[in-house]
Order: C-alpha cells, then structure tokens, then sequence
C-alpha cells in the first residue's frame, strides 16, 4: 500500500524520499525507477520536510520510525507534519503528537480503510485524528490518495475510528466464510447464491469484493491474517480499557488467532473460508454448481484444523 501511497505523491509532482528496512524489493526499485530518492532513515528521510508518511506493521514499527534513535523526530530539521496511515494504538498516536508539538511539527494519525486496490486506485477512505490546523495542512495531501476522508478529533480518534471499521470487517469476513460454507454443504451454487444475497440486504463490500476471490481459490492479500490479529487484539485492549463487553469482538479475535496458528496468517483475511471447507470443496463448489462441493466439504488435510 506505501508504494501506491508514494506513487500517487510522485504523479502530483511531490519529491518523494523514501526508507525502508529492506531496500532491494521490488516496491523500491519501482519507486526508485520513477523519480523517488532512497533516504538511509528515518531522519533522512525526514529531514526538512513539508510532510513525513509512515506506513509500517505495527505500533512497535510506528514508534521507532518516529520516535526512535533514528526515528523521523530526531532530524535535525523537524518535518513540518507527520502523518501516519498505519493501524495503531490511540495511546501511541496521542504520544507522536505531544513529542511531535513539542519540535514545532504538526502530527496526525491517519489509519486506511480500502485495501490494496484502494491504494492503488486512490480511493481509500482515511480517518483522522489531530488538532485542527494539522488536519486541514494535512488534507490536500491525503486527498491524493483517498476519496473518503473524515476528521473525526484529537489525536488519536482516527485510530478509534480504524479500530470500528476492523470490528466490522472481521465480523463481515467471518459471516461470509459461514454462508459459502452454509451454503457449500447445503448443494447450492455458491456463486448464484451470492448474486442473490448481494442484490438484497445482505449486500457489502465483503460479498462484492471478497466472497467471488473466495470461490476463484485465490486466498492471498489483500489484507493479511497476521494484521487483521494485530488490529483485534487492540481493539480487545482498548475496549477493555472503556469497560466495554464486546462478545462478538473476542470471538473474531480468537477465530483470527486461531486462523494465523494453523499456518494461514499470510493469507487474506478471506481465507478464514478455510475454517469451513478445504480449497479442494471451494474449486469443487465453484465448478459444479447446485451438485457441487457438498460432499468434499471439510477441513483441509493440508492445512492444520482451526
């Protein structure tokens, strides 16, 4: 998603610096071929800017891009803004934007919903947190990479408001793996099934864009199974934290841990299907319509049981 990000920045004419851990991927080689410059840090990379994006794995990552030896808020000349797209932790985003004010920067936490085609295709829809003046310097910049972007508070709020949106995606993605299991077992065509549900109230973005992936085998990211646990696992803490019992929150929690334990936590988070049907009943489902699939239905040999 960074390369489609800073791509989007370099189409608009921006000079984009980057840093990466790993230098030699082929999402920095494409950056590097279209104009883009390597920086060795953080710091470097930051180093004078109008504007620093991060988008990295977790808060850990997060903390040490800005706030670490070489992190972007030990440059000697301060970015004038930060602006961090990944999930992370509301505590973390509050504390970038105290230490961030503290240099005279600007800081806002700005997590995504959309995916890998909404980076690509720019429309993503971005939640964010931050102080006023830092959200408007910041919104000509993110209107170049998404198309929904909503101010939502403080710092910290966009992070609240990304943790919502993985409650119900987990949900979402969790109940679709049900019903083309439901409906595997059952001797219909999932596919027919799916037109179905999608033109009626069941309809979702999870039906339309995940479930017809679910059918083709292809269970790939997309989003993956190791960071969608990353993102439940906070919002368990932080639910926890604001008194708040949310069952069905634990439940996807544990379903997704238990997903990532049997071996599939660098699959999308589609793959979940695979709790329900083995990828032979998928194909077999998809192929062969109402008479398809019910009897191969099971958990995968291949895969450990989750």
């Amino acid at each position: 998603m960074g390369r489609s990000m800073a791509g989007h920045l370099l189409d608009a004419g921006h000079e984009v610096r980057i840093f990466s851990r790993t230098r030699d991927t082929p999402a920095c080689a494409a950056l590097l071929e279209r104009g883009a410059a390597w920086a060795e840090s953080p710091a470097e990379a930051a180093e004078g800017t109008d504007a620093v994006f991060s988008m990295v794995a977790r808060p850990v990552d997060v903390e040490e891009v800005h706030l670490g030896p070489r992190g972007s808020l030990r440059a000697g000349a301060a970015p004038t803004l930060l602006i961090d797209m990944t999930t992370s932790t509301p505590q973390l985003a509050k504390r970038i934007a105290r230490e961030a004010l503290e240099r005279g920067a600007g800081a806002v936490d700005a997590p995504v919903s959309g995916g890998d085609v909404g980076a690509r295709n720019a429309s993503l829809s971005i939640m964010v947190g931050g102080r006023d003046a830092d959200v408007a310097a910041a919104r000509p910049l993110l209107e170049k990479l998404g198309r929904t972007i909503v101010h939502h508070g403080p710092p910290g709020s966009g992070q609240h408001c990304k943790l919502v949106n993985q409650i119900l995606v987990a949900a979402a993605t969790i109940s679709m793996s049900e019903s083309i299991a439901y409906a595997t077992k059952a001797g219909l065509d999932p596919s027919r099934m799916l037109e179905s549900v999608g033109g009626g109230a069941a309809g979702s973005w999870t039906i339309q864009n995940l479930a017809p992936r679910v059918l083709k085998g292809d269970l790939g990211p997309g989003f993956l199974v190791d960071h969608l646990v990353k993102d439940l696992r906070i919002a368990c803490e932080e639910a926890e934290s604001l008194s708040l019992d949310l069952p069905m929150l634990s439940l996807a929690k544990r379903l997704y841990e238990e997903l990532a334990g049997a071996g599939h936590g660098r699959r999308g988070t589609h793959a979940m299907v695979l709790r329900y049907l083995t990828e032979q009943a998928l194909r077999e489902g998809a192929s062969a319509g109402a008479g398809g699939g019910a009897g191969a239905a099971g958990r995968s040999p291949a895969s450990p049981p989750v």
